[in-house]
């Protein structure tokens, strides 16, 4: 597990990519962007997706997913709605038994798959799948500040090995083999944010906002009871963990979209300011129509979808969620 390769040069990619340097690993980063590699070689800085942030000279980044993928491990951190089509661009290249580590979060549109399943479709069985998952902000772990996640694998011997191969004084990783969980607290969390944001926005209080939450998590476990993930999972790092990070500060893109919503922006307007992927606009339709196909209800992430793909009127949501039967907990 010497040689790391990371697909995708985001902010959350760069950061991985410095936290794999300071576990004493030879990272390569490929980015999608030609100026992003080109500011990561020359001046050793993404000024593009993670400015302020010096990197290591020893991080070399390329535009090549081949060059990329000549690694023992490789690191996915496309966005969601991209990671089959990032799959297929690097299928050929591929080295049957590289695992992969997912880092993104997320549920696939129109397939409403989890993206295990989308990876393993794509590169095929000889693939190992492990998932990273947890409460992080991309700039804390680029600075280097403590932080602490959920190394998901099946295999765990595999898992326990790349968990290691990441692993630092600052950045921690704890294995579990609840591929399924680990995906799924850190989807729905993101839809779960923007409606904490929108509490955030519309100035609800820290009581609604914790209720929020509270409840959001119930309906995470019962999407995932049907799902067969592990409850433990889902009230650990990749689920509560995660689940209270992202609901509770504007750096979590997820939260600020929702402030902004809560305050009468609209969704195109705030879209069209950021060049960073907010996953949880994306996710929204897909956890409703996965809850609808097993019938679980989540009229949290219903709402959250109904305002952002249905052109609901957000006071009328909220009063239709406030008004909902009182019922046991």
């Amino acid at each position: 597990m010497q040689q790391i390769g990371i697909l995708g040069a985001g902010a959350w990619g760069t950061a991985l990519a410095m936290a794999a340097h300071r576990a004493g690993r030879d990272v390569v980063l490929q980015a999608f962007e030609p100026e992003a590699a080109d500011s990561i070689n020359s001046n050793h800085i993404n000024v593009q997706f993670l400015p302020g942030v010096s990197l290591d000279p020893a991080i070399r980044a390329t535009t090549s997913i081949a060059e990329a993928v000549t690694a023992d491990a490789v690191v996915l951190v496309a966005p969601a709605q991209f990671m089959r089509s990032v799959c297929e661009a690097a299928k050929p290249h591929w080295q049957p038994g590289t695992p992969a580590i997912i880092c993104a979060k997320g549920i696939e549109q129109g397939t409403f798959k989890l993206l295990s399943e989308v990876v393993s479709e794509v590169l095929g069985p000889d693939v190992p799948i492990a998932v990273l998952s947890g409460p992080t902000f991309a700039i804390e772990v680029a600075r280097e500040l403590p932080t602490a996640l959920t190394m998901a694998c099946t295999d765990e011997g595999l898992g326990q090995r790349l968990g290691t191969a990441l692993s630092s004084l600052c950045f921690r990783t704890y294995y579990s083999p609840d591929v399924i969980g680990a995906q799924l607290g850190g989807a729905v969390k993101n839809v779960l944010a923007i409606a904490c944001g929108i509490i955030e926005g519309r100035g609800m209080g820290d009581n609604a906002r914790a209720a929020l939450i509270t409840r959001g998590l119930a309906e995470i476990a019962r999407l995932g009871a049907v799902l067969q993930a592990d409850e433990h999972t889902l009230m650990g790092l990749s689920g509560l963990g995660d689940l209270t990070l992202t609901c509770s500060a504007l750096q979590s893109r997820n939260f600020s979209l929702g402030v902004a919503l809560g305050k009468g922006q609209t969704l195109d307007a705030i879209l069209k300011e950021r060049t960073a992927v907010t996953e949880g606009v994306f996710t929204a339709a897909a956890v409703v129509e996965l809850a609808r196909r097993h019938q679980v209800d989540m009229p949290i992430c219903q709402a959250v979808d109904a305002i952002l793909n249905l052109n609901a009127d957000l006071q009328s949501i909220i009063d239709g969620l406030l008004r909902r039967p009182l019922n046991v907990e």
